[in-house]
């Protein structure tokens, strides 16, 4: 590979400098990206079009210079492979027209193989034939939890109060939901490693929401399952919100674990000190100036100081972030890494 300086420090290996990747780093800041979306004409044709994922899939890297590409593609896929279709509406985001509420709805749902995700298989294996040996192929998936919000709640949420009532009223349930997904998200991640992913990450975009108590029984439980089956790549844990479960993390079976920008640096690096870390600096910081996103990016790789460090956000890219402060952001990590390195 050309370019492994991601591999090298997701496995703790030494590195000339910082590598550098962004969540939604494909996606609406590119206008190339709006170009094959409107062509798709719906967000979903652009997920299930294997040419049209491999495309938007490698432009960040061609583009923004980024040191890996991760496969476009949706954290829903999976319960529509178990059999609970999501549709994608503009402005609203994901929802489910059914919702799984009872045993009966639970039998009714199979536990997903690969092949049942055969486009994105095959999203994969184009992607790695364009990228042709340049950076490393980050496949993902949605932790069990996060899947289980959107199967319960039909949607995005402020409280999730329907997901966290099954916790409460029905634990039995709610384990058994939680089993079926996390069958189906191992299986996924093995067809997702056999098509050519150099690496995998697991996004729990909704662990904020669960108390400590409750993080442990109903996700943490789940992702350790996860990391267990998965050993022929390096594995990622990011867990917005989970500040409270950062010693847990410590032990989990994966290499690296994602900070939000609420994980303070110096906390994190005591608490997770057997872990490469990822993160973490506020996607809000990227509407600063250009003096203003250099000056943040170095004081958050100063911070992190000689820890195993992957520079990302601390979240997803926002839609509206201008292109040429993501690409200052990409550039300082670069640069100022490099130099810190040499001295």
């Amino acid at each position: 590979m050309q370019n492994d300086i991601l591999l090298r420090a997701a496995l703790n290996k030494p590195t000339s400098r910082t590598p550098v990747w962004l969540m939604r780093q494909a996606g609406r800041i590119l206008p190339e990206y709006r170009k094959v979306r409107e062509a798709a004409g719906d967000f979903k044709t652009l997920v299930t079009t294997p040419e049209l994922a491999a495309e938007v899939t490698i432009q960040p890297v061609d583009i923004l210079g980024v040191d890996a590409a991760i496969i476009f593609s949706d954290i829903l896929v999976i319960p529509e492979a178990m059999g609970l279709p999501y549709e994608m509406e503009e402005r609203k985001g994901p929802v489910f027209p059914k919702v799984v509420s009872s045993q009966t709805d639970i039998n009714s749902l199979r536990i997903s193989q690969a092949e049942d995700l055969q486009y994105v298989l095959e999203a994969i294996k184009l992607t790695k034939q364009q990228l042709n040996g340049h950076v490393p192929l980050i496949g993902f998936a949605g932790a069990p939890w996060t899947i289980f919000s959107y199967m319960i709640e039909g949607g995005g949420s402020k409280t999730f109060s329907k997901a966290k009532k099954m916790l409460y009223t029905n634990p039995e349930l709610a384990h058994q939901l939680l089993d079926k997904i996390t069958q189906s998200t191992i299986n996924y991640l093995k067809g997702q490693i056999a098509a050519g992913a150099d690496l995998i990450q697991l996004f729990d975009s909704w662990a904020g929401i669960l108390s400590p108590e409750q993080y442990q029984e109903f996700s943490l439980r789940y992702i350790q399952q996860i990391c267990e089956a998965i050993n022929e790549v390096p594995k990622t844990v990011f867990a917005k919100g989970a500040f409270f479960a950062r010693a847990e993390m410590n032990a989990l079976p994966c290499q690296v674990i994602g900070l939000d920008w609420n994980m303070d640096i110096e906390e994190s690096k005591r608490m997770l000190p057997n872990k490469v870390l990822q993160g973490n600096l506020d996607p809000c910081a990227l509407y600063g100036s250009l003096d203003d996103v250099r000056r943040e990016t170095k004081k958050m790789i100063d911070a992190f100081g000689s820890h195993p460090h992957i520079a990302n956000l601390g979240h997803g890219l926002y839609p509206d972030t201008e292109v040429d402060k993501v690409k200052c952001f990409i550039d300082t990590v670069k640069e100022y890494s490099a130099l810190r390195s040499k001295n």
